[in-house]
């Protein structure tokens, strides 16, 4: 039998419970690398992207800043254009990272920009 990591049982458990209170809310799905940040909001009906950003964008990117206070500000510039988009409702889909460090950052800044999940 093959042996599943962690990550892979974490992010199969979280997706299995999200797919209980998805009903009419897109979803922020978060990836990361070891020196980026890439958020995407899509309506999981069309599976379509409909906002997107990450912390290899030029405005991002000029500012010499800690991964943290990246977080803070791809959290600012995704809820703006989430705004711009009459995004409001989302359920948050952190796939197989823990809610700790820059993706709790990142969320924490989510919802003092006005987004609810």
């Amino acid at each position: 039998m093959r042996k599943i990591s962690s990550k892979i049982k974490r992010k199969l458990r979280n997706r299995k419970k999200l797919k209980k209170v998805s009903n009419d809310r897109y979803r922020i799905s978060v990836s990361k690398s070891l020196n980026n940040l890439f958020i995407q909001i899509i309506d999981d009906k069309s599976r379509k992207t409909l906002v997107s950003a990450s912390s290899i964008e030029k405005e991002i990117k000029k500012n010499k800043i800690k991964k943290i206070e990246k977080s803070v500000l791809i959290g600012e510039i995704l809820a703006k254009r989430a705004k711009e988009k009459n995004i409001s409702n989302v359920y948050f889909d952190r796939g197989e990272y823990k809610y700790h460090g820059r993706i709790k950052v990142f969320a924490e800044t989510l919802r003092k920009n006005g987004l609810k999940f």
